[in-house]
């Protein structure tokens, strides 16, 4: 039991990692690669290959949530610094719920599904509404 306990928290902490990469560059593969190696250094240096595998998971997970919300908020004119500020405290939070059994691993199937959800409801641009909207 406490080897599910520990693959569910690292998968958490590692959707937190994604979460804090994205914040920092809003990229897809920029913050999923290092998401993904840091949740793996952290889930090999505290237990093992089992919690590895789970934190790199939990990194890319992590890193699909975020990406399309902070390239959104960013489009839309949100600054980098305060927008970084908020998604940073929103992966500690996320973090330190990842320690609850079972949280960790609702964390790493929700956040992807919901920013999978937003890429999907972006609106379509056309060049010839942006080219009336500067008249």
């Amino acid at each position: 039991m406490a080897a599910w306990w520990a693959i569910g928290a690292l998968v958490g902490v590692g959707t937190a990692v994604g979460l804090a990469a994205a914040a920092a560059v809003p990229r897809f593969l920029l913050a999923a690669v290092p998401a993904a190696l840091i949740g793996a250094a952290v889930g090999w240096g505290a237990f093992g290959w089992p919690e590895a595998v789970g934190g790199a998971a939990g990194g890319v997970a992590g890193a699909v949530g975020a990406v399309p919300v902070v390239a959104g908020a960013i489009r839309r004119g949100g600054t980098r610094a305060g927008l970084a500020l908020l998604v940073c405290a929103a992966a500690a939070v996320v973090a330190v719920l990842a320690f609850i059994p079972i949280v960790g691993y609702v964390e790493g199937v929700l956040l992807p599904a919901l920013g999978l959800r937003l890429r999907s409801r972006l609106p379509e641009r056309y060049a010839g509404l942006r080219t009336l909207a500067r008249d």
